[in-house]
């Protein structure tokens, strides 16, 4: 049952160090292609990818996203794209009005799945050609000016990055939440405390995991970390960015 494939789901962890070494042409055709096989709803295959070469534009988007070097530095740079445009373009062809559909919230969704399946079928097959890989959602820091910078239509929208490349070193691999925190038959749990439970053992592991990474300077629980950055809310302009671009005005 063990298959390759599931030991290279199963060894994931994020790079933020890559070798100098660029894909090939042939990599990345094969990466681009893996992405298309992802499941898309009806067949609609809303989504773009982006591949930023051009090392100008590398470094303005590294800056965008808050001064990641990995976003400069790397075999390649993807940007995965929620895509209506070729839609209203392809209804146009056929004389047929779909923007009500184009601008539901229904429609907007399917392009996030659509895109984000597509961007993980290129990690998994990026992850089985001994590459590393980590996604950037800082490139919504501004999300404004990274559309510009890509020339970014409406009913486009720049979701997240994808950096691909040759590891320069092997980073550890954090624990997830217990398959118990996550997995639940039937409905989710009635009882709060299940949660509550579940989430005293993570912690425990994550503050386990810190104390031991970095010789006890760190002992951070999960419910810490993330209550803290949930308690200010970050780009309060998406929503308003997302109704100009044509999306979820319905």
């Amino acid at each position: 049952m063990l298959n390759d494939t599931i030991k290279t789901i199963l060894s994931h962890r994020s790079i933020r160090k890559f070798t100098d070494e660029s894909l090939s042409d042939e990599q990345i055709k094969l990466l681009v292609e893996s992405a298309q096989m992802a499941s898309t709803s009806s067949f609609i295959q809303a989504y773009t990818i982006i591949g930023v070469e051009d090392h100008s534009k590398k470094t303005k988007l590294s800056e965008l996203a808050g001064n990641q070097p990995y976003v400069e530095t790397n075999g390649h740079f993807f940007v995965f794209c929620a895509d209506l445009y070729r839609h209203r373009v392809g209804s146009e062809l056929e004389e047929t009005n779909v923007e009500d559909s184009l601008e539901s919230t229904e429609k907007f969704m399917v392009s996030l799945i659509d895109a984000s399946l597509a961007a993980q079928n290129a990690a998994i097959a990026a992850e089985s050609m001994g590459l590393g890989i980590c996604y950037i959602g800082g490139l919504r820091n501004d999300i404004t000016k990274v559309s510009e910078l890509l020339n970014l239509p409406d009913y486009v929208i720049p979701l997240f990055g994808l950096a691909v490349g040759v590891p320069a070193t092997k980073s550890d691999q954090k624990p997830r939440l217990p398959i118990e925190n996550v997995y639940y038959k039937d409905a989710y749990p009635s009882n709060k405390d299940t949660v509550t439970e579940g989430l005293h053992h993570y912690n425990d592991i994550i503050s386990d995991y810190y104390h031991k990474r970095t010789s006890g300077k760190r002992s951070d629980r999960w419910t810490e970390q993330v209550s803290q950055m949930l308690s200010q809310p970050s780009r309060p302009d998406m929503k308003d960015f997302v109704n100009k671009k044509g999306f979820m005005k319905s």
